[in-house]
């Protein structure tokens, strides 16, 4: 084992052999054109790998699943969080690797999993010389999501008088740095861990695995993504208290109730959910690659280890 992958195997990293077989799908407007302008399709095509660059309006769900039932032995997306996801579930149904090439806007993913957001190029080396571990997946009515599910509104709250207290900013500034921007809050029902019901509350974030929210240099991150658990994250509207209500737990499912459809982003994808919302997680449910000159770990999760930087 290479000393980068030693480092790496702390966090359950393991060397894996290279994929006979790997493909590359590659959306070239994701990020501002990041891949295109990085040439990464002739660059993965170099290193051996099948790049397919992605039109408008092609299903990629399609895409990836006629890729695996030809014969890929492993898959990769450049693109936003949405399209990993896409891919990601068809990797996890053939069982077989998934790489993430950080190629988005945001890339919450990559950085939680602990690709180095900004090393675009060298996210290829996982299908050569990559290091292995399995983490987990989650779902909302069936269908699977890396990241989170958010519903609610938080724009607003984020700068109201109403949401002052410490706890109540720390937990809707997080869901600031994972959420794309809100609608109206529609009518939800959940239960929380301590059987304390929420009416109308003003943010629902859903996420696989809990977020880090204790840690303020790495807001918005997730120490794990091998935990087990959702991480479910609500914040109610003030109504006739003076403050808002906060909450977070972790669970390995959740339900939440509405009269009708739930508009909900799902991995920053606008989405609608027919009641009731069903969450469940499901834990080492994907395989991933990545290079093992990536740190392979999220901020949060490498603040917990002495000397790591």
């Amino acid at each position: 084992m290479n000393q980068p992958a030693r480092q790496l195997s702390r966090y359950g990293w393991r060397p894996a052999d290279p994929p006979g077989r790997p493909v590359l799908f590659i959306n070239p407007r994701s990020g501002d054109g990041k891949a295109a302008r990085a040439r990464l399709a002739e660059r993965a095509r170099d290193a051996g790998i099948e790049a397919v660059v992605l039109d408008p309006g092609q299903d990629l769900a399609a895409l990836a699943g006629e890729a695996a039932a030809a014969g890929a032995d492993a898959l990769g997306m450049a693109g936003g969080d949405g399209s990993l996801a896409v891919v990601a579930a068809v990797a996890a149904a053939h069982g077989i690797p998934f790489v993430c090439v950080p190629a988005g806007t945001r890339n919450h993913f990559a950085l939680d999993v602990g690709v180095d957001r900004h090393d675009l190029i060298g996210a290829l080396d996982a299908f050569t010389d990559g290091v292995e571990r399995q983490v987990d997946m989650a779902e909302a009515n069936g269908r699977a999501f890396l990241n989170n599910v958010s519903l609610g509104i938080y724009g607003d709250a984020v700068r109201s008088p109403a949401y002052r207290d410490a706890k109540v900013r720390t937990l809707l500034e997080t869901a600031a740095e994972v959420m794309g921007p809100g609608g109206e809050a529609p009518e939800l029902r959940l239960v929380d861990d301590s059987g304390r019901e929420h009416r109308h509350p003003a943010v629902v974030l859903v996420s696989n695995n809990p977020y880090a929210l204790d840690r303020p240099l790495a807001r918005g991150t997730r120490p794990t993504l091998s935990g087990g658990q959702l991480g479910v994250l609500v914040v109610d509207a003030p109504g006739d208290r003076p403050l808002a209500r906060a909450q977070a737990w972790n669970a390995p499912q959740l339900e939440v109730s509405a009269p009708g459809p739930v508009h909900a982003g799902i991995d920053g994808e606008g989405v609608d959910l027919s009641p009731p919302l069903v969450f469940a997680i499901r834990p080492a449910a994907l395989r991933v690659r990545i290079s093992p000159r990536h740190p392979g770990a999220s901020p949060s999760a490498r603040l917990r280890l002495p000397g790591d930087t």
